[in-house]
């Protein structure tokens, strides 16, 4: 069954993307980010059509979640953007979907890769029961929840060949090649765009792949990159402690997971923030 596809879209994994520069809005060249990061979305929506898709719904999925550019997304797809959203990502990913699809995606933090990290560049590492994992190992859990599975991912090299914890068989698109954690040699847009579609008709299409079990029990640790940040995120209700960087919690469902993630990340955030504002 093809009906409902839903669709992630990050933008470190796109073709073309290297620096920062480029996924920063309001730097030198986050327009051309955005351009090369909707046209990665516009190939992957006509793949799932392609395939029989009859629904398909769009995830904006990077950083402020308002990177794709509407007016220019193919007009069969819905669209969701914008920030803050419950589960980030993958908000309103159901089980009325029958496939996800994870496009411009890239390698866990601690792993060599293009713009590499986990949720956010506050934290070295972040582990679910003592495995590091990745955006799209976490985001294919809660898909797993509802009980879709995803069926493609695309990013770089290092993210292609890491795949998704737990989801056996999922279709992999390569567009780019690591070179360093701000360089790759890249597939043109116009070649990286034709084997996405073809890529997402394929996955789609394919009946094999089933979705990720979710753990019957999920701890989280985070390896903070400042002892700061762990003094403010270890006051997290139920969170410990564990080293001077390290936080654990135990959560209860995949959604609780964002919820830490999201609180995590932004307390880090105000304390790199203060001290910034109080540096001479």
């Amino acid at each position: 069954m093809t009906g409902s596809i839903y669709i992630s879209v990050d933008m470190e994994g796109v073709a073309g993307v290297s620096r920062l520069h480029n996924v920063v809005p309001g730097h030198r060249t986050y327009a051309r980010g955005q351009e090369l990061m909707t046209a990665e979305a516009n190939a992957a929506v006509a793949g799932a059509f392609d395939a029989g898709a009859t629904r398909v719904v769009v995830a904006d999925s990077h950083g402020p979640m308002d990177n794709i550019l509407p007016a220019r997304l193919d007009p069969r797809a819905r669209l969701i953007n914008g920030s803050p959203r419950t589960c980030g990502m993958v908000h309103g990913l159901d089980g009325d979907f029958d496939a996800a699809l994870f496009i411009g995606y890239h390698a866990a933090a601690g792993a060599s890769g293009v713009l590499s990290h986990t949720f956010t560049g506050f934290w070295t590492e972040l582990r679910l029961n003592g495995r590091a994992v990745s955006e799209a190992d976490v985001n294919a859990l809660y898909a797993g929840r509802f009980g879709v599975p995803v069926k493609l991912i695309t990013g770089d090299d290092r993210t292609c060949s890491a795949g998704i914890a737990g989801v056996e068989g999922v279709h992999r698109v390569e567009v780019k090649r690591h070179l360093s954690y701000t360089s790759a040699e890249a597939l043109s847009p116009t070649t990286a765009g034709a084997r996405i579609r073809e890529g997402a008709a394929r996955a789609v299409a394919d009946s094999s792949i089933r979705p990720a079990i979710v753990p019957p029990a999920l701890e989280v640790e985070i390896d903070l990159k400042l002892s700061a940040s762990a003094d403010l995120v270890a006051m997290v209700a139920t969170a410990e402690r564990t080293s001077e960087y390290t936080v654990r919690i135990r959560c209860a469902d995949v959604e609780e997971i964002y919820a830490f993630i999201g609180v995590a990340g932004a307390l880090a955030a105000h304390v790199v923030a203060t001290q910034a504002s109080a540096a001479p």
